[in-house]
């Protein structure tokens, strides 16, 4: 289950810190952050944005945003749905 624990911040961490939950708040004030930042259960404060952060964003990709913590359970998987499937989301 999942709490707001900022303006357009849910996290789904038993237990978070207030420092990783200001991080999450500072990303919603980016106009390309939409509709809302998620910190999953192992969230963490980084460097740059929280570690454990999904960041969805609107006719933007952030690259950095993964920090670095990457490669910890991420994986890429080639799925049917193209660029058409998306589009307008």
């Amino acid at each position: 289950m999942f709490k707001e624990v900022a303006p357009r911040v849910y996290s789904w961490a038993s237990i978070i810190d207030e420092a990783t939950i200001a991080q999450a708040a500072q990303l919603t004030e980016l106009p390309i952050v939409w509709p809302h930042v998620a910190l999953m259960p192992d969230a963490h404060y980084g460097k740059g944005s929280s570690v454990g952060t999904v960041i969805p964003t609107k006719e933007a990709v952030i690259p950095a945003a993964v920090g670095v913590d990457i490669g910890c359970g991420m994986i890429a998987a080639r799925t049917k749905y193209t660029q058409a499937d998306i589009a307008g989301l």
